[in-house]
């Protein structure tokens, strides 16, 4: 038997709350530190169809990468979709731990977990941004270097599209073999400019703006926008394993309902 109180610890050992970014919201946010958890759900994001599987299978908690509470509610009303979701998760008695920008930062999260299924080697961080408690360094992004005959740009992309089972890619192709490369799950083309610092020909991460682009075609470097879903789900297996190895007389399951939200024609 565990409770929420206890794995939320155990996830503040494994991913320190304290190294989340200073917009960010990521912690222990919906329901009772005592409630004994049972079963428990792994999910990129808590929306209304995961709280539903949740109920399904009898979850007491979901452990999510993307916080169910980011901005502060001025109500909780069954008026918008955050409200919906809020109201199921306190009716239905279910907790929400949130690891967000620190499960970004440190090592075995999000960006070690893209770079491995990327089948990148010899890989480190795109740029420290300190050192825990435990004297270990943290930061966001990660670079390594691809084996076997490079790639260019196309043929990579269409190698992440396929291996992160994203719907589509975006990218700029600068004629430079794949050889070294910058990942950053989630939102990071601001970080552009510390690829280039790390000799990396190539950049692969989400949500980039147009300028983004522009930027990259001018710099010399491949940049790949796989989408901001693609690039993070990989952390759910790991979040899982952790909870599974932490708790082994807890059932942990992975949403079987959150996909993709967009397609491409």
């Amino acid at each position: 038997m565990a409770t929420v109180r206890e794995i939320y610890a155990y996830l503040d050992g494994q991913a320190p709350f304290s190294l989340q970014l200073g917009f960010d919201n990521a912690g222990f946010l919906v329901g009772r530190g005592d409630r004994a958890v049972t079963t428990l759900l792994v999910s990129l994001d808590i929306t209304e169809e995961v709280v539903a599987e949740a109920v399904e299978i009898g979850a007491q908690l979901i452990v999510s990468h993307h916080p169910v509470l980011f901005h502060p509610a001025k109500s909780i009303t069954d008026r918008d979709p955050n409200g919906r979701i809020l109201l199921a998760l306190t009716e239905q008695k279910i907790a929400a731990i949130c690891a967000h920008t620190n499960l970004d930062a440190v090592f075995g999260g999000v960006n070690d977990a893209l770079a491995q299924k990327l089948g990148l080697i010899q890989v480190e961080q795109l740029k420290q941004d300190g050192v825990d408690t435990s004297g270990r360094p943290y930061g966001i992004g990660r670079v390594g270097n691809t084996s076997g005959a490079p790639m260019y740009a196309p043929a990579f992309a269409a190698f992440v599209k396929q291996t992160l089972g994203a719907n589509g890619v975006r990218y700029v192709d600068v004629r430079r073999p794949v050889r070294r490369v910058a990942v950053g799950g989630g939102a990071c083309a601001d970080m552009l400019q510390d690829a280039l610092a790390m000799g990396c020909d190539t950049f692969v991460t989400s949500d980039v703006k147009y300028n983004g682009f522009l930027d990259a075609k001018a710099l010399g470097v491949n940049l790949i926008d796989a989408g901001h879903y693609p690039t993070e789900q990989v952390v759910v297996p790991v979040l899982a394993k952790w909870l599974s190895a932490g708790f082994p007389t807890v059932t942990v399951a992975t949403t079987q309902r959150h996909k993709e939200v967009f397609s491409y024609l």
